[in-house]
């Protein structure tokens, strides 16, 4: 009988004999710092109840605005749910479906805002594409175009965490993970305040609201007060990898998306958890 060999191929690997839940045994291999796959990517999100349902008066001011920032930028537009989503979310509480349920119901939302911004900003070649888009083909069409739109919510559906009633990732922490694990220049976010204030500007106590110009997600993390953002972005911008910090501007005032956008102080200033290397 003919010999025979094992040619079976061994790669060598320091993860082959660790168990992968224990970090002190993968931090060593993954604990370096992702490569930036789109370095020159600017993000922006523009927030649904905050702009998007406000109609023509706050949208196409920063349609114009945008438009004349093509030329200096490539830019991933994120948009996010508005008043309708809270109708949703209000009926679907009434019938007691599961917070997963709910997360995809509001994310339609969020897209149809971004089919209304795409379809203003199509004399630009702008055009509206869905989260495996994003995911797979984003830089073939900001080769084609200098920007693209899409849906601020993440994907989670029916994944989402069921530890609230109400999907707790929206549109803030969709857009940061997106810019995040694109390693993207920045995130902006765009609503209709200045920033993140000591108290709501817009409630009871608002003449007594300060103006944060700066801040951090750990300050963040103990706030008791209203944010302009979603409690669950304050926790993900904690294990950022790529994004220093996240600016939140007022959309409503024209020219502060422009100055945010070429680096300037113009809203609060968000430092995340990522460190520079």
């Amino acid at each position: 009988m003919a010999n025979t060999t094992n040619t079976i191929k061994h790669v060598a690997s320091p993860l082959a004999r660790q168990t992968l839940l224990d970090s002190e045994l993968t931090d060593p291999v993954a604990g370096k710092r992702p490569i930036r796959l789109l370095p020159w990517l600017q993000v922006v999100k523009i927030g649904g109840r905050s702009i998007m349902d406000r109609g023509r008066d706050a949208i196409l001011p920063i349609v114009d605005e945008i438009r004349k920032l093509l030329p200096e930028h490539r830019l991933l537009i994120l948009t996010g749910a508005g008043i309708r989503a809270r109708h949703v979310y209000g009926v679907g509480l009434d019938l007691g479906l599961p917070v997963g349920s709910l997360a995809p119901l509001a994310a339609t939302e969020a897209g149809q805002n971004g089919h209304i911004l795409a379809s203003l900003l199509a004399p630009e070649s702008v055009s509206y594409v869905e989260h495996p888009t994003i995911a797979n083909q984003l830089a073939i069409h900001l080769s084609a175009a200098r920007a693209v739109v899409g849906s601020a919510f993440p994907p989670y559906h029916h994944h989402e965490f069921p530890g609230s009633r109400i999907p707790p990732h929206r549109a803030d922490t969709g857009a940061f993970l997106l810019a995040d694990a694109l390693g993207a220049a920045g995130l902006t976010i765009i609503e209709d305040v200045d920033g993140v204030y000591t108290a709501d500007p817009n409630g009871p106590d608002g003449k007594k609201a300060q103006l944060l110009r700066e801040t951090s997600a750990a300050d963040l993390a103990k706030f008791k007060g209203t944010l302009p953002v979603d409690r669950a972005f304050v926790e993900v911008i904690a294990t950022a990898r790529h994004i220093e910090h996240v600016q939140v501007v007022n959309g409503l005032v024209p020219g502060r998306l422009t100055a945010a956008l070429r680096g300037e102080h113009v809203g609060t200033i968000i430092h995340t958890g990522a460190r520079q290397v």
